[in-house]
């Protein structure tokens, strides 16, 4: 759209046409050059838009990430859904249906991870109260709702079914810019083999320690509770 298209625009419906189109080129930029690497100015003049316009819908580039951020949990949120339809039998066959689901859609969605990466270092800082907000909701939600799925099929409760949904994303954000570094460490790389061979490989690392998490959950059941002591009572 034109910068004279968007001055016209009045009406709700167009606001939030402005909105979707703030977000969609913001999710082409990052995908194309990295979330890190995009500016709100980048964003401003992808959309056609000055920065002055884009903060009136955006308070700021963390923001437009962040709810960017929110729509991608919600999207792997119905993949896992739709894979662990079919669900099979048997705990360590359940284990391997819901790590081999876990680790292939998160694979399968560089720009969810991308945004993982920076969710707590960036994105969720320089934003508003309602967009932290809105993000928590949704994170947290979609954590607790998945966990409630994979449960079953692999023999955990649905908390420890949360546990392990929270561990795959962290972990997924934490591997992935290791799986795909900048260019200076792609030459070391290249130019020493025993270099590359530290360099992680994000679906089998990801595979092994998730199946290391829903295999181990179970043991921790029986354990207490931890207490926590405050210094006042402790001094009490």
């Amino acid at each position: 759209m034109t910068r004279a298209a968007f001055r016209r625009a009045r009406r709700p419906e167009h606001k939030q046409q402005r909105r979707e189109a703030i977000l969609a080129a913001a999710r082409e930029l990052a995908r194309t050059s990295g979330v890190r690497n995009v500016s709100l100015g980048a964003v401003a003049d992808a959309v056609g838009l000055a920065k002055s316009n884009i903060v009136r819908y955006f308070g700021t580039r963390e923001e437009i990430y962040l709810e960017l951020l929110a729509e991608e949990w919600r999207s792997w949120a119905d993949a896992v859904a739709a894979a662990l339809h079919d669900e099979p039998a048997g705990q360590a066959e359940g284990v391997r249906r819901v790590v081999g689901v876990l680790t292939g859609t998160l694979v399968e969605r560089p720009l969810f991870c991308d945004l993982m990466s920076h969710s707590s270092n960036s994105l969720e800082h320089n934003v508003s109260v309602s967009a932290a907000r809105m993000y928590k909701r949704t994170a947290i939600g979609v954590t607790a709702e998945l966990g409630a799925q994979v449960a079953p099929v692999a023999g955990l409760t649905a908390r420890e079914g949360g546990e392990l949904v929270g561990a795959a994303c962290g972990l997924a954000g934490m591997l992935y810019p290791a799986a795909n570094p900048p260019p200076a460490l792609v030459q070391v790389y290249a130019e020493d083999p025993e270099l590359a061979a530290a360099c992680p490989q994000m679906e089998p690392m990801l595979t092994r320690a998730l199946t290391a998490i829903a295999l181990g959950l179970p043991a921790l059941r029986d354990e207490p509770p931890e207490v926590k002591v405050s210094p006042r009572s402790r001094h009490s």
